[in-house]
């Protein structure tokens, strides 16, 4: 009788993991940037709604809007907020870093789950090199701050850098960072070392593709099957150019003595439109970019140099903005149009009406769905005999 009440709790405990996988979740390594550049977007709490219709818990804003602070108020999504670059001389003070800190953040944590402070963004390839000189004295400075009231365990910071911080990226194991950046870059793996920080890195293939047509594969920049490519320092096989290109960041970051920084995609995308000398930029393209990451999420996987470690990515972006200036490109990264509609399929499930036409979506398709929810349904029964046949 003990033997039979024994195993007959081990099958409950055993079902319960089994049924609460087999429940449509939300992929957990996956975020989407709310870019706000544009005159015709929806209201925050649209876009909340939005986001919960995707099944999405991350996003990325890029300032502390309090409109949309507000409305993700008990929403449970985790929110990155940002400092916009021309705060980053301010902010080096640590009493005006402690009054940002009280204003921006503390009235609305936690009840808005603020996970993350991107501090400035891309500052390194910028435009204003005076900037350099601030990043770093700026973080430290709002990480006192977030310490001082007790937020630090809550609250990532780091900063979010191009791909073009890196003077070499292919092979991989070749990366490394310009030579010009090596004292700064020192400085900021120290703090994101101390912190326990991710290093941040805006990763788009679509670039390396446009600008080398001729030379890169675009199966290989799609994450479509394809040969792919063999780093000849390490036999590590590659066969997407985003993961190489978050690899050669981690040799980068291990050259300068940082080998143990979790590397996070915090922009990544393919635009649905550009100009004419914008090579790839269709909806075909961006659907099919966009599709393939959305599968490698659901997958959980890292990439070849930390296959065990998922990799973290925030997909560029949630709408078109209409104000981003730039090529045409800029303005047409979105999912969304701003009425809500999609601009291309990824593979979510609509479930629209006249009136709401992304009133149901989800981030996995509906085929997806069936096909996990049978083959967890077949292994829990499959389990099942098998304890009980044990208990016999």
């Amino acid at each position: 009788m003990e033997l039979c009440l024994r195993t007959a709790f081990t099958v409950q405990c055993v079902l319960g993991v089994i049924l609460s996988l087999s429940g449509i979740g939300f992929v957990e390594s996956l975020g989407i940037n709310y870019g706000q550049v544009g005159n015709d977007l929806p209201p925050p709490n649209k876009v909340l709604q939005l986001l919960k219709s995707l099944t999405v818990t991350k996003t990325r804003i890029y300032d502390t809007n309090p409109d949309i602070l507000n409305a993700f108020a008990g929403s449970g999504v985790e929110l990155i907020v940002t400092v916009e670059n021309e705060m980053l001389a301010t902010l080096m003070d640590p009493q005006q870093a402690l009054q940002w800190v009280t204003t921006r953040i503390k009235p609305y944590f936690p009840a808005t789950k603020i996970t993350g402070i991107a501090v400035g963004n891309e500052v390194f390839t910028g435009d204003d090199m005076t900037l350099l000189d601030n990043l770093v004295p700026a973080m430290v400075s709002i990480q006192q701050a977030l310490t001082q009231l007790g937020l630090q365990q809550d609250i990532q910071v780091s900063t979010p850098s191009s791909l073009a911080v890196l003077a070499n990226s292919y092979p991989p194991s070749d990366g490394m960072f310009v030579a010009e950046l090596t004292t700064i870059m020192t400085q900021l793996l120290q703090f994101l070392s101390t912190t326990k920080s991710p290093f941040w890195i805006n990763a788009y293939p679509y670039f390396a593709y446009k600008d080398s047509p001729d030379k890169i594969s675009l199966d290989y920049a799609l994450f479509n099957p394809n040969s792919g490519m063999m780093d000849p320092h390490t036999n590590m096989h590659y066969d997407n150019m985003l993961y190489a290109q978050v690899d050669a960041v981690i040799y980068a970051m291990a050259r300068l003595g940082f080998g143990g920084i979790e590397v996070r995609v915090s922009e990544t995308g393919w635009p649905s439109k550009g100009d004419p000398n914008e090579v790839g930029a269709t909806p075909q393209n961006a659907s099919i970019y966009n599709r393939n990451l959305l599968k490698r999420q659901l997958s959980g996987e890292g990439t070849p140099l930390r296959p065990k470690m998922r990799l973290e990515v925030y997909v560029f972006a949630l709408f078109n903005e209409n104000m981003k200036p730039g090529p045409t490109s800029e303005r047409n990264y979105g999912f969304y149009k701003p009425d809500g509609t999609m601009v291309y399929n990824v593979g979510l499930t609509a479930l629209s009406t006249s009136t709401t036409p992304s009133s149901s979506i989800s981030l996995t398709s509906m085929a997806t769905k069936i096909e996990r929810t049978d083959h967890y349904q077949c292994l829990a029964c499959w389990i099942s005999a098998c304890l009980v046949a044990m208990a016999i």
